[in-house]
């Protein structure tokens, strides 16, 4: 399907709510859009790839970087781990005629939707519990249960500000938030 060109869309969940799989859908969904791959000073999973899922970079680029003002937004999510978003990848998304999608954190969502203004759509993705946003970051097997622990607190701070999102998706069952996901962008294109 194609779409509108220089709508950002950002989606934005806690840790674990599904966010990465629902980007990933839109992704295979829908034409003219192209992923804004954030910069991280986290190591990266086993899975993940450079320039694909995260820019890796040290601490010291990073802030390097920030006070030379390229990034759109940034937050340093757990201490000592921050993320931003490049100001250059998403100056390159447009450019290249496309809708950039975003995979990022609450706070950076909604920092992201501020600097946009009317041409972001902002989608909260609600676990349907903190319990069981507990089990999925187990099964997930890339966090330790401290890690775990930061994580879940870290979601209920972030629960309170669903409400300052465009929409609300809980994803309870992945194909119904897929499809009410999916219902969303087609309201913008």
């Amino acid at each position: 399907m194609e779409l509108s060109k220089g709508k950002v869309f950002i989606i934005s969940a806690p840790s674990g709510a599904g966010k990465t799989t629902l980007v990933n859908r839109v992704l295979e969904g829908f034409s003219g859009f192209s992923f804004s791959v954030s910069a991280t000073t986290r190591p990266a999973r086993s899975y993940e790839q450079e320039g694909v899922h995260y820019y890796f970079i040290t601490e010291a680029d990073f802030r390097r970087r920030l006070s030379d003002g390229e990034f759109l937004e940034w937050q340093e999510v757990y201490e000592g781990r921050l993320y931003g978003t490049l100001k250059a990848e998403v100056e390159r998304i447009l450019a290249e005629g496309k809708n950039p999608i975003f995979d990022v954190d609450v706070e950076g969502g909604l920092n992201i939707k501020k600097h946009y203004g009317n041409n972001a759509v902002a989608i909260f993705i609600s676990p349907p519990s903190l319990t069981a946003l507990k089990e999925r970051l187990r099964q997930r097997g890339s966090d330790n249960e401290t890690e775990i622990a930061r994580r879940l607190a870290k979601a209920e701070k972030e629960m309170a500000y669903r409400d300052r999102f465009d929409y609300v998706v809980v994803n309870d069952e992945l194909e119904k938030a897929t499809e009410t996901l999916f219902a969303i962008v087609r309201a913008h294109i």
